[in-house]
């Protein structure tokens, strides 16, 4: 089973609770997740407007493609009643595939890595808490790299290391 990486996040009503929600519904969807990041305090990016997120990372297993993999993240958004009124705009819940194994995909509907993962402290911070040494043929160096050498200076604060993370 490919290791894949996914990027979630909340701005909207009790976010952390969204958080464990998206996480509890992945490993009913046939993703077990391997590794959680601590929660973070994120400053908004893009549209500025609007309330600070929490984010988290995941890394996981799944035996579903990763086009499945996708359908079933926007399902799970749905379930919980997340709406984006707008792109860049308040959700409840974001799922984001980050990393499909070592895959390049460039669909329509779904780009790995990620295309703009590099770019972002919120994606970067956690996801090298949990693997500063991860890196991609598509990257020129390791997640921990990527992160000291990001232009992004937004706010990126951790908030606890979650309970649910063991």
């Amino acid at each position: 089973m490919p290791l894949i990486y996914l990027s979630l996040g909340s701005n909207v009503g009790d976010r952390e609770a969204y958080l464990h929600a998206a996480i509890e519904a992945l490993q009913h969807a046939g993703v077990r997740v391997r590794q959680q990041s601590s929660i973070y305090e994120t400053e908004p990016v893009d549209y500025l407007d609007q309330p600070w997120f929490l984010n988290c990372v995941v890394e996981a297993e799944t035996e579903l493609t990763p086009q499945a993999l996708l359908a079933d993240l926007r399902s799970i958004e749905s379930q919980l009643g997340s709406q984006k009124q707008f792109a860049k705009g308040p959700r409840k819940i974001d799922l984001d595939i980050l990393l499909y194994g070592p895959e390049t995909i460039d669909t329509p509907d779904l780009q790995v890595p990620h295309p703009r993962m590099h770019l972002r402290r919120f994606v970067l911070t956690p996801l090298a808490e949990i693997a500063p040494g991860l890196t991609h043929p598509a990257w020129s160096g390791s997640v921990a790299e990527l992160l000291q050498s990001v232009a992004d200076r937004s706010q990126v604060k951790r908030t606890h290391i979650d309970p649910a993370r063991s």
